[in-house]
């Protein structure tokens, strides 16, 4: 009978080991982020019921009791830190059709190839580097915490590819890479010619837009507010999750998969993802995209780094307002400024209303604000 092994191990050598062998026996595996403090990981535990925990420590047998069936390889948990934890099953063959997508979306040659493993193996954009590394024979190095002189010093020594989120991005020369996948949240703007956008989720089994572009075996289209809500981008393909851990299913009847992203299929065919249809931000009647208006703001020379949600407004019903770390926080940009930026270049709705200066923003372990937690 198959089982959920839960990997509580840093990235390295000991993680791989015990990937594999869980495979090896038919199991399926749950990564857990050994960064978490224990009540996050007994809260993922609790809810996700794996049967079996490897730590640094050996192998200790669990109470689990949610049935894992043949087939599924991995449980991710997503939503541990925010809300209940929810576990995406995905099974063998949809790992095995995600890496080989990928792979030859990038014409991949693992005679000539090498990966760069440093995100988070607990996170679908860091464990898929390990797996279709694996699956494909592509040689790797695997590193437990991203550093960007380590990054650099890949490059350097041969490694033509790898994966970073937005922030990691920025603090990382890239240059000698062949290809970057840039995943996590919307890409900044001004991206060097070796970065591919990815586009995906959790439920995806990674990314599977490159470019706007889907690729072999994903179907895209936009919601007609039947199957999916109107102007909702809905995935359908063979590396999509079977089901959620508690066997939910958030799949339509013929296999569409309701992201809860708003976005537009344009003219030349690509997509184009305008973010989650829950963070719109609704002033005056007037529809207005955070990550459109943060795109704007980040380039204010003033600006380090800029989160856009809103505020209840009793004129308005919301406003948008701006949460910017300064490049110098003696001399912080004014919103005036702000607002005239985002008005020529966008809209007049769009300006942000009110403006918070703060040392940091908050963010998930991949580099994601977390928009809720902006007060």
């Amino acid at each position: 009978m198959p089982r959920l092994v839960a990997l509580d191990l840093p990235a390295g050598p000991a993680f791989v080991a015990a990937l594999e062998a869980a495979w090896e026996a038919g199991d399926a595996v749950l990564p857990l982020d050994p960064r978490l403090p224990e009540p996050a990981t007994r809260r993922i535990l609790e809810h996700l019921r794996p049967a079996v925990i490897v730590d640094e420590d050996g192998q200790t047998e669990l109470d689990g009791d949610i049935p894992t069936e043949e087939g599924d390889a991995l449980v991710l948990a997503t939503s541990g830190t925010t809300g209940d934890p929810k576990g995406v099953v995905l099974t063998a063959a949809a790992v095995d059709a995600s890496a080989r997508a990928t792979s030859t979306a990038l014409g991949v040659d693992p005679a000539r190839d090498r990966w760069v493993a440093c995100l988070p193996l607990s996170h679908v954009g860091g464990l898929t580097v390990l797996v279709r590394a694996l699956l494909t024979g592509t040689p790797y190095r695997l590193h437990p915490r991203f550093v960007p002189t380590d990054v650099e010093r890949e490059a350097a020594e041969g490694a033509t590819l790898v994966s970073l989120v937005a922030t990691a991005l920025g603090r990382t020369d890239v240059s000698r890479y062949r290809a970057v996948l840039l995943g996590g949240a919307a890409p900044p703007s001004g991206l060097p010619a070796n970065v591919v956008t990815t586009y995906g989720a959790t439920e995806t089994g990674s990314g599977i837009v490159y470019d706007g572009r889907p690729l072999p075996g994903v179907e895209v289209r936009i919601g007609d507010g039947v199957t999916g809500a109107s102007g909702e981008v809905l995935v359908r393909g063979p590396m999509l999750l079977r089901c959620y851990r508690d066997g939910s299913d958030p799949k339509t009847g013929d296999g569409w998969l309701p992201t809860g992203d708003g976005g537009e299929i344009m003219p030349d065919g690509t997509l184009r993802v305008d973010g989650r249809l829950a963070d719109v931000i609704v002033t005056g009647a007037e529809k207005v995209w955070p990550a459109a208006v943060e795109a704007v703001l980040a380039h204010h020379p003033g600006v380090a780094e800029v989160a856009v949600w809103k505020r209840p407004d009793a004129e308005w019903g919301e406003r948008v307002v701006a949460w910017v770390v300064p490049t110098d926080p003696a001399t912080p940009p004014l919103l005036g400024e702000l607002r005239t930026l985002a008005a020529e270049t966008l809209a007049p709705w769009a300006a942000p209303k009110e403006l918070v200066v703060t040392d940091r923003l908050p963010r998930t372990a991949i580099g994601k604000v977390r928009r809720r937690q902006l007060r």
